[in-house]
């Protein structure tokens, strides 16, 4: 008989970390929690996340935390501050020592590396909540999102325009993983790394799916069945400011590149939003955007998630 599919005790540090079932699984799991959240109300009981923050987080934070709520378990916010990383301790330290008392740890961190150290000298799972790296617990809720509107990953068009971040690299995998098409639309000298492109490239080998990059926003849109940005500066760009608004003029997304898109396209953000930079008000609150969804979804996969990783 075929092994049963199961993320127990997994780590989730990229979403190259999944196969295709395995995000199939995510995404079912998170459609059925959604719909009947009361049967899973104890399901992680007695289980204990830490969430170790280096930024600021709204969504992330609340998600993580809400989560483990609804399903019976306690979270707890560990910021920079309050930790002893603050104070020169290692993360390999304290990845052993959090180890002793957590079932699972979730990171939003600078450097993707910092989150590698916690999985690798931690003996408890370890969630990539944010790094400069990548973003895998969003690119989770965005296709939980795309498939609530589209009712399929495969046979449409997804357009990311903007800068090739973290958000853009997940996003990128998470589709082609799922055997999608996507065109990714940056400026020149904000590509997505090579070694990401690559990744995606050799996984859209085994898939059939497909990513395309381009330096034209508004021909990269067209007939686009979703359109996605991110914010233009990240948290730690902020010298970068001014400069970047120059470099990416041609790729907000304004009602003009949303009339080359198809007529039902949806658009989604990851929040927060600049508004008037990478997405104007007429766009993000008119009958396209569905990002509050995508929001909102962010709970839900992670529930998904942290079920499937720590539950019974």
């Amino acid at each position: 008989m075929p092994k049963k599919l199961s993320l127990k005790g997994r780590d989730l540090l990229a979403m190259s970390d999944l196969s295709t079932p395995e995000i199939e699984l995510i995404l079912k799991t998170a459609r059925t929690i959604k719909k009947n959240p009361k049967k899973y109300s104890s399901a992680l009981k007695g289980k204990n996340l830490g969430m170790i923050f280096q930024k600021p987080s709204t969504r992330t934070r609340v998600s993580f935390e809400v989560a483990m709520y609804q399903l019976g378990g306690q979270a707890l916010n560990l910021t920079s501050n309050e930790l002893q990383l603050k104070r020169g301790e290692t993360v390999a330290d304290t990845a052993r020592v959090l180890s002793r008392f957590l079932d699972a740890m979730t990171a939003r961190v600078f450097s993707h590396n910092d989150v590698l150290d916690l999985a690798k000298y931690g003996t408890i799972p370890v969630i990539n909540a944010l790094s400069d790296y990548e973003h895998p617990c969003q690119a989770l809720a965005d296709l939980l999102t795309i498939l609530e509107h589209k009712k399929t990953l495969k046979n449409i068009k997804t357009v990311y325009v903007g800068d090739g971040n973290n958000v853009a690299h997940s996003l990128a995998l998470a589709v082609v993983q799922m055997g999608g098409y996507i065109e990714v639309a940056t400026p020149k000298g904000y590509e997505m790394q090579d070694s990401l492109i690559a990744t995606a490239q050799k996984i859209g080998k085994q898939t059939g799916g497909k990513l395309v990059l381009s330096y034209n926003a508004q021909d990269t849109a067209t007939q686009a069945d979703v359109i996605y940005v991110d914010v233009w500066t990240s948290m730690g760009q902020e010298e970068e400011h001014k400069k970047r608004l120059a470099d990416f003029q041609g790729f907000q997304i304004n009602s003009d590149l949303l009339a080359r898109a198809k007529k039902d396209c949806i658009v989604m953000h990851c929040l927060p939003a600049h508004r008037g930079e990478e997405i104007t008000d007429e766009v993000v609150d008119g009958p396209n955007s569905v990002v509050w969804d995508q929001a909102e979804n962010r709970l839900h996969a992670q529930k998904a998630l942290l079920y499937l990783v720590l539950g019974k």
